[in-house]
């Protein structure tokens, strides 16, 4: 009996492992498996949401901009003249030029460049006067009911440092072109 006892005990033994085996082989490393591939799927979730919130957040900076942007060019089409009017603009540079104490001026137009919509004029400004003088002076071009782009500024001090500054400024007009 003894035999069959321990030949029954050995079986029962067998069986546990085998079920033992089987839960795990068969039940518990499989859902192991989802629950990883579920946590994986649940953190690219919320990667995802992470940046639609941060997609968000960009979207609303670049609405605000855009409606600033939109009131800035409101008035877009009114700065820009139907005629030409090289001769009154450059006497209007020339009359900033001398509200501000501005010398040494020298207003030039150079060769009108045309597209479809838009004809082009660059100017060279000079003049001399303190800095405080100048910076009001593009305020001022910056107050005209006509565009104005500033392509480039040069600023430099005189030889003895008096405070007087020289400055070159190369800027374009536009006016809406004929036809």
């Amino acid at each position: 009996m003894d035999f069959f006892q321990k030949r029954k005990q050995i079986l029962i033994c067998a069986a546990a492992v085998v079920i033992a085996i089987g839960f795990v082989g068969l039940r518990y490393l499989p859902l192991q498996k989802k629950l990883k591939a579920a946590k994986r799927s649940l953190n690219t979730q919320k990667l995802v949401i992470d940046k639609g919130l941060l997609h968000r957040e960009q979207i609303e900076t670049l609405k605000e901009q855009l409606i600033e942007l939109q009131s800035k060019l409101e008035n877009y089409q009114e700065n820009i003249p139907d005629q030409r009017d090289l001769g009154g603009f450059l006497h209007r540079i020339a009359g900033l030029m001398d509200r501000h104490n501005l010398n040494d001026q020298q207003v030039e137009p150079e060769e009108q460049i045309e597209t479809d919509t838009l004809t082009c004029i660059p100017i060279e400004m000079r003049c001399k006067g303190s800095l405080s003088q100048i910076f009001e002076f593009f305020k001022s071009l910056q107050e005209l009911d006509r565009s104005v782009r500033i392509e480039q500024v040069k600023l430099s001090n005189d030889r003895d440092f008096s405070g007087r500054v020289s400055l070159y400024t190369k800027a374009i007009i536009y006016y809406r072109a004929q036809g």
